[in-house]
């Protein structure tokens, strides 16, 4: 089948942004009183807890806490704004490669689609001090946050972002980072590509069509870690092309 559509996930994939929202948390935590914080360890196990409103609930349960959910919700929207300030600002910029196989996949006639669990108003922050404040037409649609009841490793945010674009999955390359994310876009018939990140890991990820430790540059090639050597020192689009034959 020919290669028509790439789905990006976004934090880890586009970006290494789990640091800025670990650091909004604990923020918020602080500003509310609650004398939580997450260090890295106990982020990097949260994670395993797909979206933020979720993790939170996670970790009241394991304090054995008790809190309501518009107290979770609070939390989760003042959490947001302080990692939405830090986009804003300038903190966050793309992994390498990522802007450069954006603009060669809509040059070789791709469509573009977002598939992540993160909120909305991340997602467009991100694409706007990044890429311009033009360049959230680069994506055809944004599937984010709760438009879908299941979260990852569920793959209903795929499915819904297919649908959407009236795709066949067996026509499309997903992106992703961590082992909910490769089972989700697995679940929903997209054969996928891993760029492995901080906090994603380098496990769990088998039945990945390709894995690499980067998007790379050619001045800062990226390594094959599992699957066929590319056709350069960064992924390009002949790359994920053959990838599809190969998940075919």
């Amino acid at each position: 089948m020919p290669l028509e559509a790439l789905v990006f996930d976004v934090d880890g994939t586009l970006a290494e942004t789990e640091e800025w929202h670990r650091h909004a948390f604990n923020a918020a935590f602080d500003a509310a009183g609650l004398g939580w914080h997450w260090d890295q360890a106990l982020y990097a196990k949260l994670l395993e807890v797909t979206g933020g409103k979720e993790r939170i609930r996670y970790d009241v349960a394991r304090r054995g806490a008790v809190i309501d959910d518009a107290t979770v919700a609070r939390l989760h929207a003042d959490k947001t704004a302080r990692y939405v300030a830090s986009v804003e600002a300038g903190a966050i910029t793309l992994r390498p490669g990522v802007a450069r196989l954006l603009h060669e996949a809509r040059a070789a006639g791709l469509r573009l689609a977002i598939a992540t669990t993160t909120s909305p108003e991340n997602v467009s922050a991100l694409l706007r001090t990044t890429l311009g404040a033009d360049t959230a037409g680069l994506f055809e649609c944004i599937g984010a946050g709760d438009m879908v009841a299941a979260k990852k490793p569920a793959p209903d945010i795929y499915r819904l972002v297919l649908d959407r674009m009236g795709l066949a999955p067996d026509r499309c390359v997903a992106l992703e980072d961590t082992p909910n994310g490769l089972q989700a876009a697995l679940g929903a018939g997209i054969a996928t590509v891993v760029t492995t990140s901080l906090y994603g890991g380098t496990a769990g990820f088998e039945d990945a069509v390709l894995v690499v430790d980067g998007l790379g540059e050619a001045n800062a090639p990226c390594r094959v870690l599992r699957g066929a050597a590319l056709d350069g020192p960064a992924l390009q689009v002949s790359d994920l092309r053959r990838a599809l034959q190969a998940a075919s």
